[in-house]
């Protein structure tokens, strides 16, 4: 997006933010998304040296006035995308699970296309998720970073809620990283952990390489698969409710989790929409 595209979106967004929000189109969501982020980032880098410096010096002022604003630019692109959420049926389904905002429900909705994804897996696949794809060096990458970013910030979320009375998917993630434990310390995964030791170089002081040379995945891979679990079932249900709010019918054939091994259908929470 050029610079004078940005500032025909603000000043659009200026004017009217609620009309401006509903006509949002999927490249200003994913700008918004992606600035949403950065302004985060940057908030909290001065947060933290604000926190450093003592009140009596001058950058001190000069950083509060800074996380002041980016602070206040966040909450305006939150406003902006909860509108542009409510718009779409999808939007507001993903913003009833716990742990799912307007920010991540429009990151969302702003790169995924339903018709370019009759199942669940191609939206796995284009955030990265599927474990076939190779990204060689000087080759495109097989995947949007964007989206798999995204992902990543969804399993965090669900993590951090799972002991919320309202919470789905982070009691998921709980179940699933118990299970991945029980099979991790029965020696289930130990060709795995050799092919990580043949695939990559650890230090023999770090944990993971005690754990590899055990048979065992280290805990920080557990973490991750079981998170990842907890995604990817989330996004079959985000594909079912995208899928039938647009050609008014459920998925064409009934999807099987294999990535998750779950062999039965887990049918949307919240869904269909109550008025």
């Amino acid at each position: 997006m050029t610079t004078v595209e940005i500032r025909e979106s603000v000043q659009r967004l200026n004017k009217d933010i609620k009309d401006a929000a509903a006509e949002l189109s999927e490249r200003e969501a994913r700008f918004l998304v992606d600035t949403y982020y950065s302004l985060q980032r940057h908030r909290i880098e001065a947060q933290n040296q604000t926190r450093a410096l003592d009140e009596s010096k001058e950058p001190y002022v000069l950083l509060a006035w800074l996380f002041d604003q980016h602070y206040t630019l966040e909450r305006e692109i939150q406003k902006v995308l909860n509108k542009f959420t409510d718009e779409h049926p999808a939007g507001r389904w993903a913003k009833s699970i716990t742990g799912i905002g307007p920010v991540l429900a429009g990151g969302l909705l702003a790169h995924i296309d339903i018709e370019q994804a009759p199942t669940v897996g191609h939206i796995w696949r284009f955030g990265g998720y599927d474990p076939t794809l190779e990204w060689k060096k000087g080759e495109k990458r097989p995947f949007n970073a964007s989206l798999k970013v995204l992902y990543w910030k969804i399993g965090e979320s669900f993590v951090k809620v799972q002991s919320r009375p309202t919470d789905i998917y982070g009691q998921i993630y709980a179940h699933r990283k118990e299970l991945e434990q029980q099979r991790n310390e029965s020696g289930l995964y130990a060709d795995q952990a050799a092919g990580q030791l043949e695939q990559k170089k650890y230090r023999k002081t770090t944990d993971a390489y005690a754990h590899y040379t055990a048979g065992r995945l280290p805990p920080a891979h557990i973490y991750s698969r079981a998170k990842r679990s907890a995604v990817e079932i989330f996004l079959a249900h985000l594909h079912h409710v995208v899928y039938e709010s647009r050609y008014g019918k459920p998925p064409p054939k009934p999807y099987i989790l294999t990535h998750s091994d779950h062999t039965h259908y887990l049918a949307p929470p919240n869904w269909p929409l109550e008025d």
